[in-house]
């Protein structure tokens, strides 16, 4: 497939779409000075922008995969309900961390520690989900075997460390952010998040067992789902 794939206008609602984020969480903190959330926001776009930069050329088959909307040829219907969930939960999950650490402060006397901590947590975070795209060149957003691209399992590289490495990434990401920021309450909503991907991952690997060939073999030799040597 050609690069063409990401076309201006495509570019540019990703770039929207990524720079809402820390828009908005600066904008409710009521401070657009404040250094937790600028470090954050700089994690964020340059995550992301990395991302989609390698994508475009290395992978752009598997960018033109990520671009799929929910309802996509393949994907499960319980699916689309998930990534629904996901979207919006995400938006509010941004929306409750600078009103909860800024502007009513909520939580008080957040310990320095643990905010060094959070911070600490976006570095394996990032990597985690770079790896993915770089190790699994068939890593949809949506849940869906990718026939048409002669899908297959991979087994290598943060694959074999757990079976869901982005998901492992994003459990980092709910819990150390809103530990760099200070928000108790946006750490309970992004535990609620993790459970939904843990979820999320039991319901697709029932449907990698059973339609993708060689799944079952590669459960049993890396045996954890999420987080290593727990589950």
């Amino acid at each position: 497939m050609s690069k063409k794939i990401l076309t201006l206008g495509k570019l540019l609602l990703a770039s929207l779409y990524i720079l809402s984020f820390p828009t908005l969480l600066l904008f409710l903190s009521g401070n657009w000075l404040w250094v937790e959330g600028l470090i954050f926001s700089a994690w964020f776009i340059i995550l992301c922008a990395t991302a989609i930069l390698y994508l475009y050329f290395k992978n752009p088959d598997l960018l033109a995969e990520r671009f799929k909307p929910p309802g996509s040829k393949g994907q499960k219907k319980w699916d689309i309900i998930v990534v629904i969930l996901l979207v919006l939960g995400f938006t509010i999950w941004i929306t409750l961390m600078p009103l909860d650490a800024q502007r009513y402060q909520w939580t008080v006397n957040f310990p320095f520690w643990l905010k060094i901590m959070g911070g600490i947590f976006l570095i394996p975070s990032a990597t985690l989900f770079l790896r993915s795209y770089i190790d699994n060149p068939y890593l949809s957003g949506l849940v869906r075997v990718q026939e048409e691209r002669k899908q297959y399992v991979i087994t290598t590289g943060v694959y074999s460390l757990v079976r869901h490495p982005m998901y492992l990434g994003a459990t980092l990401l709910f819990s150390g952010v809103p530990l760099l920021l200070g928000s108790l309450f946006g750490l309970g909503f992004g535990i609620l998040l993790v459970l939904l991907l843990a979820a999320r991952s039991v319901g697709e690997e029932r449907m990698l067992t059973a339609e993708l060939a060689g799944y079952d073999d590669y459960k049993k030799k890396v045996k954890y789902r999420l987080i290593p040597y727990i589950w």
